[in-house]
């Protein structure tokens, strides 16, 4: 073997290790917005990369909802939609096309929506709420158990006993342990639910001038081993179609 070559197949390893200790090198990606006509404007808000495309009655503002996706997740946008008619027009999530770009092949991504991230936090729910029953359970047969005791005479005798006073406080502790953690589990819940509730886009009329907007949730496209990923949007806002190409790599390329 090649003096040195040891050392470096060790530090290979060593590299291998600490990204998977980290959960994965090149973990986070990034997006980028690729102009398809002359109504469209790529720019950066806030430090992030946007797009704004305009057509004859509406207006749309897309960008990341987070400065870096994880690889493999689900992309997240933020969609502003302003109505420049004069009449009302009509935002519909199932209108919203998403395809990925493979190779020359397109392939449909799923829109996660509204109803789908409800009842995702739904099981969420019902499984916290199992382990939190499970936790419960086992505050209160140890509370059960609490008062009892033995012991050793000087003589060898041994033998047992039961304190009420050690009971009772075990078994208030435990149930005030209890209320704590049903509490705080059903508080997670209810602020989670809001959460979907207020920043998830929906269905929705826009009046003349309004604007209207929220986050776009898409399934994850499909992975293209650490290469760049290509999809389309297409979001419909009454009778415009807002076309938004977007390249979504890993951080730093």
């Amino acid at each position: 073997m090649a003096p040195g070559l040891g050392d470096q197949k060790m530090r290979n390893l060593g590299i291998v290790a600490l990204c998977a200790t980290l959960g994965g090198c090149a973990s986070n990606e990034t997006v980028q917005f690729r102009p398809s006509n002359p109504q469209q404007q790529a720019m950066m808000r806030d430090g992030q990369p946007a797009l704004v495309s305009r057509q004859k009655s509406s207006l749309v503002l897309v960008r990341p909802a987070s400065r870096q996706l994880k690889a493999n997740g689900r992309p997240v946008f933020v969609v502003g939609i302003n109505n420049l008619g004069k009449t009302p027009v009509d935002f519909r999530v199932a209108q919203v096309e998403v395809t990925q770009h493979v190779g020359g092949s397109d392939f449909a991504m799923q829109i996660v929506t509204y109803e789908m991230l409800v009842q995702e936090e739904k099981n969420r729910q019902i499984a916290a709420a199992i382990l939190t029953g499970v936790a419960a359970a086992g505050n209160a047969y140890s509370a059960s158990q609490a008062g009892y005791g033995q012991y050793t005479t000087p003589s060898g005798r041994t033998g047992t006993f039961y304190s009420p006073t050690a009971a009772a406080i075990a078994q208030n502790n435990a149930a005030a342990q209890n209320d704590a953690m049903i509490g705080a589990t059903i508080e997670a819940g209810q602020r989670n639910m809001a959460v979907l509730e207020q920043s998830v886009i929906k269905d929705n009329t826009l009046m003349p001038g309004e604007w209207y907007g929220g986050q776009l949730h898409l399934a994850p496209p499909t992975d293209q081993e650490g290469a760049q990923k290509s999809y389309t949007i297409v979001i419909t806002v009454g009778s415009d179609r807002h076309v938004i190409d977007v390249a979504q790599g890993p951080a730093g390329t």
